[in-house]
């Protein structure tokens, strides 16, 4: 997306020179302001000159002490000129700049949202509850302060409109809260909490984290491209089932699990029939009728199937009665 941020052309100057010029200048004007006191009680000539001098110099020295600032690494000042854009100045140290610029402070540090818990509907209709974890920082420092209402957003509480950094990230934070809770919906609505059908390959938000965190980025991404904000990860870190649901999901679950254990119960069970039965019938260990077999794979079936352990009767006959 285009962007109108470009760097500050203005005048900057090393701020510790500055700071030692307008000390000197402080000083000097007070200096200049006595000796003309001094000449003017000594009736010599010229000194109303020497006191002006040192009042207008020490009003331009007040004048030169507002245009100090200072940055740490990752912060940016925004200035303008009269309200009209002049550039950001992103370098950290300690500066001077012409302080009839206005500027605001901004940080683009790395941040960190950690979202509660929403609950929406997902795909099939059935209530889920799911969060996030975000984090993001500041990238275009000019959709950040005019693109987005971001001053107003972080009024305070007596009514001004919040123009320090801490009330615009504030505001800023707000904003990416709000839009992730709109992204996080529109992403949940799109796939099914789990597979109800057992089916195989169709996304869905348990089986599909890669993806779905892929997808929630971009999402994310298209979002907040309006602020100036970029995504630097986000991740589902909750998801379950809504309490009204949960209860009643966790028994179809149970009987999911249940259904599946016994079919892998009578699956092995019936090969394992088959195979004694093709073992007694190759060794010729004893020959079976189709009732006599009939009757042991029903016991066996029984004995191999049952939750609780079979009780052995000892036949003390023949195979014949």
């Amino acid at each position: 997306m285009e962007t109108k941020e470009r760097k500050f052309a203005g005048l900057v100057m090393n701020g510790f020179f500055m700071l030692f010029a307008n000390l000197l200048m402080t000083f000097g004007s007070i200096a200049f302001f006595i000796w003309g006191c001094v000449l003017l009680d000594g009736g010599v000539d010229g000194a109303g000159f020497m006191m002006t001098l040192g009042v207008i110099a020490f009003v331009v020295s007040i004048f030169v002490w507002c245009g100090f600032m200072m940055l740490e690494p990752n912060e940016a000042r925004v200035a303008t000129w009269f309200g009209k854009y002049a550039g950001t100045f992103a370098e950290a140290g300690y500066f001077w700049i012409n302080p009839f610029y206005g500027t605001k402070k901004l940080s683009l540090r790395a941040r960190n949202l950690d979202a509660e818990p929403i609950k929406v509907n997902d795909k099939v209709g059935n209530p889920v509850m799911i969060g996030l974890v975000l984090v993001w920082k500041l990238k275009d420092t000019y959709k950040a302060l005019f693109e987005v209402d971001t001053q107003t957003m972080a009024t305070t509480m007596q009514g001004t409109v919040g123009t320090d950094v801490k009330s615009i990230m504030n505001a800023l934070e707000k904003f990416v809260r709000v839009q992730s809770d709109a992204a996080l919906r529109q992403v949940a609505g799109q796939y099914a909490y789990d597979d109800e059908d057992g089916g195989k390959g169709e996304l869905t938000l348990r089986s599909g984290s890669d993806e779905i965190n892929q997808l929630l980025e971009e999402k994310l991404d298209d979002r907040l491209a309006l602020a100036g904000i970029e995504v630097v990860e986000a991740r589902i870190n909750y998801l379950a089932y809504a309490p009204e649901i949960a209860a009643v999901m966790l028994r179809r679950q149970q009987a999911s699990a249940i259904i599946t254990a016994r079919e892998k119960i009578v699956e092995g069970a019936v090969s394992m029939v088959k195979m004694a039965l093709d073992k007694l019938s190759k060794e010729e260990v004893v020959e079976l009728d189709d009732d006599k077999k009939a009757a042991m794979v029903s016991n066996l079936l029984v004995v191999l199937c049952g939750d609780d352990s079979a009780q052995p009767v000892v036949n003390t006959g023949t195979l014949n009665h």
